[in-house]
């Protein structure tokens, strides 16, 4: 049985088109800086997105370590979303191979910092404490689009408490796809950006951060402390120039699908719809019917993160088509 594989969208197969990009990429031994695949990915990036310099990374979690490394000495500070990725699924990497401090911050339900919150947690100027150095937001954060004004004010917070402003873009082309602008418009306001591709925007792997030329020096050197300095990475870095040219104005139909999945699981017995925002969908099963559930779902094909709490995330992706949705839609409503 094919199955429907809902986890998220970070489990995509690269599309035959893909494959053939990366068979025939032109490639060079990037720690070199001489792969000119990966230099087209690195300046595509930076500048469809306004700033000076790019670099490709094995993944967002390193893109926003290296982002906080080049931001940051030890002893420093950022603060973030107490829901957010970058504190809460990272492994603490900021703090167990930076020293840097995070604080966090709960989260509004779009998933903004009230800035009124971040501006009382930004830390005296005084030995006894950590040095405030950056605030991190997350665009899309559960799917959800941060309002552009918001982006704007907590701007202008930075520039007058002295901050950078990093933004975990992770789903960055979602949320621009979502808000119908391009996305340098919602990276304009930030010093820094990472950008994974393989997760709507369909590439096997990888991540770029962009910033300044100076920033992105630093974290060059950062990744190659890390372990993550690519050799012939050239392959890689050809699906993400692919994904660029030809997934960005689809995610659209994920998040009508997404949307389709939403509205057709209204009303069901044991399933409460939460909400759904771009690519995603949260439910509700009740504690007491999540195993029944969990083997229902496996035997109709249907692959879910469902573990013991009662919310469950659904994704929709590259690789989920219209006839899927239907399909996933019957596996629920034949449920209980």
């Amino acid at each position: 049985m094919d199955r429907i594989d809902l986890r998220s969208d970070t489990v995509t197969k690269p599309t035959r088109a893909m494959r053939e990009a990366m068979l025939d990429a032109e490639v060079g031994d990037d720690v070199y800086g001489e792969d000119p695949t990966v230099i087209a990915l690195q300046e595509r990036l930076a500048r469809d997105l306004g700033f000076e310099a790019g670099l490709f990374a094995p993944s967002g979690t390193q893109a926003n370590l290296l982002a906080l490394l080049a931001h940051c000495q030890r002893g420093d500070e950022y603060i973030v979303g107490m829901e957010a990725h970058t504190y809460k699924f990272e492994g603490g990497g900021a703090a167990v191979l930076g020293s840097i401090q995070p604080q966090p911050i709960v989260q509004a339900e779009d998933g903004t910092l009230p800035l009124a919150i971040v501006e009382s947690a930004i830390k005296p100027v005084d030995p006894h404490f950590a040095r405030t150095k950056i605030l991190c937001l997350e665009n899309t954060w559960h799917g959800r689009v941060l309002p552009r004004t918001y982006l704007a004010e907590a701007r202008a917070l930075c520039d007058r408490r002295g901050l950078k402003l990093h933004l975990d873009g992770a789903r960055l082309y979602n949320a621009a796809v979502a808000d119908g602008v391009a996305p340098r418009e919602i990276a304009k306001h930030f010093d820094s950006v990472s950008v994974c591709l393989s997760k709507g925007l369909g590439a096997p792997v990888g991540s770029v951060l962009v910033g300044s030329r100076a920033l992105i020096d630093d974290a060059r050197r950062w990744r190659k402390v890390a372990g993550g300095g690519w050799r012939q990475a050239g392959l890689l870095a050809a699906a993400g120039l692919h994904a660029l040219d030809h997934h960005v104005e689809r995610l659209a139909d994920d998040h009508r699908r997404a949307k389709t999945l939403a509205d057709g699981l209204q009303g069901l017995k044991h399933v409460t719809v939460a909400g759904q925002q771009t690519n995603m969908v949260f439910i509700d099963v009740p504690k007491d019917k999540l195993d029944a559930f969990r083997k229902h779902m496996d035997a109709a094909g249907i692959r879910m993160s469902i573990g013991y709490l009662p919310r469950i995330r659904m994704v929709t992706h590259l690789d989920i088509d219209d006839a899927g949705i239907e399909r996933a839609i019957a596996a629920f409503r034949s449920f209980g």
